[in-house]
């Protein structure tokens, strides 16, 4: 299973998410710091979620953080966060 695939099933389960997109962006950071070849490394979440009601932005990238701790402290080098809650706007 790819990191990728890890991620959004880890997001999935933790989350119930309304809507999930997470994009593998590695190779937009070649030659930077925690670059390795095959990518797998830099990637971004966008996430829709109950979960993420009345929760500020602070906790709710600590709450995806925390799901993913063990991918952040392996593989992934850097992990762009949207969350939102239903009805907020994509911005």
């Amino acid at each position: 299973m790819s990191t990728k695939d890890t991620i959004i099933n880890k997001l999935r389960e933790a989350f119930s998410p309304e809507s999930l997109d997470v994009s593998d962006e590695s190779h937009l950071h070649e030659g930077h710091a925690g670059h390795r070849p095959g990518g797998e490394t830099h990637f971004r979440v966008y996430i829709v979620s109950p979960a993420f009601e009345g929760k500020s932005r602070i906790e709710r990238h600590r709450m995806i953080n925390s799901t993913l701790a063990g991918e952040l402290a392996g593989s992934v080098h850097a992990l762009a966060i949207q969350a939102q809650a239903p009805g907020e706007g994509r911005g």
